[in-house]
């Protein structure tokens, strides 16, 4: 199993507040939790794993490309600051609870303007 094709599709902005206290660990995913993005199925930087409710254990540190992978090794934040606003998803009242308690931290805050 090659985990080595990369191929470019978009640009998102950084979910990290700040990476003192950052922790992240190694999971297994599986395509199941990707998304229909194009012609592509991505798990995106930001999403609650393994899913958004009760069971969460962190959030995903990139995006994860699962087009040609039933199950990929995928980093995941474990502990650290999260910008709340730049997530992809609302993150269900459960699923903060259970994450705030293992370290994360959601940040709330307002983009700059240039």
């Amino acid at each position: 199993m090659a985990f080595m094709k990369t191929e470019q599709y978009e640009s998102r902005p950084n979910i990290l507040e700040s990476e003192v206290g950052l922790v992240l660990k190694t999971y297994t995913a599986d395509q199941t939790n990707a998304e229909t993005v194009g012609t592509k199925k991505i798990i995106k930087a930001g999403s609650v794993y393994p899913t958004n409710a009760t069971g969460a254990i962190g959030i995903v540190f990139e995006d994860v490309d699962m087009t040609d992978d039933a199950k990929r090794p995928i980093s995941v934040i474990i502990a650290g600051r999260v910008l709340e606003k730049r997530l992809p998803v609302t993150v269900d009242e459960t699923a903060k609870t259970e994450l705030e308690k293992s370290g994360i931290v959601f940040v709330v805050t307002e983009d700059p303007v240039y």
